[in-house]
């Protein structure tokens, strides 16, 4: 399914969508795409989505080193490191299944649809 329509479905009419804004969920569509093209006779849905998240955090450690010159001191901010990004993931997930929820029979007909055009 595309970013595009869980962006839709959430964006509150008063809210402008900035370039900004745009750009992190095309960022995201892409990745999705990435994630979608994977799926087949060698991989179900929950393969590709358990190695989405062993990618999400991979690259978040590698963010999360940026500017740390002694691999101790990395080792320390561990803790408050994890609990950074567990807090905005389940931040994310909580949104995008509230929005899945809210907006279910849309979302199930696009993903029927994706998968008869294949």
């Amino acid at each position: 399914m595309s970013q595009d329509n869980i962006q839709d479905s959430n964006v509150d009419t008063n809210i402008e969508i900035t370039p900004e804004m745009q750009a992190f969920y095309q960022r995201a569509d892409a990745i999705i795409g990435i994630a979608n093209s994977q799926l087949g006779s060698d991989a179900h849905s929950g393969q590709v989505g358990a190695s989405l998240l062993y990618a999400a955090a991979r690259y978040s450690a590698s963010v999360a080193s940026i500017g740390f010159i002694k691999g101790d001191d990395f080792a320390k901010e561990k803790d408050d490191i994890v609990e950074f990004y567990v807090k905005q993931y389940r931040q994310m997930l909580s949104d995008n299944l509230t929005d899945y929820a809210q907006n279910f029979d849309k979302y199930v007909q696009v993903n029927q649809d994706e998968k008869s055009a294949e």
